[in-house]
């Protein structure tokens, strides 16, 4: 990054990642550590993926409703995330504010790789063409059994989106390429047990925090 798009304390802010199948309760999780870290002194952005942007929103909508060739998917996944990036992460990471995003790349790895079967070189591609740059500095992935999940969203009683309707299988290949993901990212990526009481796991995140980034 240019020294003059860096904050005046010349301090790169981090950026923190949470990640995990639907139903995983991961999103309870990312207000108490926006909290933390706010109550730490630091200015902090929460947004999420597929969004974060007007337009990156409006792509949302698409993806999350919208039946289309999974490689169609993918690179909108894609141009979503470039302009998120574009507009929102990277300057505030070069202001020295932390960002606390609902998703990222391992996302895509997982859902357009892993539930979608997308080639891994495609995905790889992508991933350096877009953000070559820059990865997560902590990812936290909420593991959690596909069926466990599945009784959590029932249990919310709300309309799903087109992925939560998928068969048990592509949720199951979804866990299994964010096991992978984990397994080659280890220092970055934190696997927590979602099948905890949300006060373990609230501990369990919040030290990590502590001890990794602050």
């Amino acid at each position: 990054m240019k020294p003059e798009t860096m904050s005046p304390s010349n301090k790169r802010g981090k950026f923190i990642t949470f990640e995990g199948i639907d139903g995983a309760g991961k999103s309870s999780h990312i207000a108490g550590v926006v909290e933390l870290l706010r109550a730490h002194g630091l200015n902090v952005i929460a947004t999420r993926e597929p969004g974060g942007t007007p337009l990156g929103e409006k792509l949302r909508e698409l993806l999350l409703n919208k039946a289309m060739h999974p490689e169609t998917e993918t690179l909108l996944m894609f141009a979503a995330r470039r302009e998120h990036l574009a507009q929102v992460i990277d300057p505030a990471l070069a202001r020295g504010d932390w960002v606390v995003c609902d998703r990222f790349s391992d996302a895509t790895y997982a859902y357009q790789g892993g539930g979608r079967g997308l080639d891994k070189n495609k995905f790889a591609d992508l991933e350096q063409w877009v953000h070559g740059h820059l990865q997560p500095d902590l990812t936290f992935l909420f593991d959690l059994p596909p069926s466990v999940a599945g009784e959590r969203i029932t249990a919310q009683g709300r309309e799903l989106d087109r992925f939560e309707q998928e068969q048990a299988d592509f949720h199951i290949r979804v866990r299994l390429a964010y096991l992978e993901r984990s397994a080659a990212s280890p220092q970055r990526i934190q696997v927590i047990n979602a099948d905890q009481p949300p006060e373990i796991i609230k501990k369990q995140v919040e030290d990590t925090v502590i001890t990794r980034c602050l």
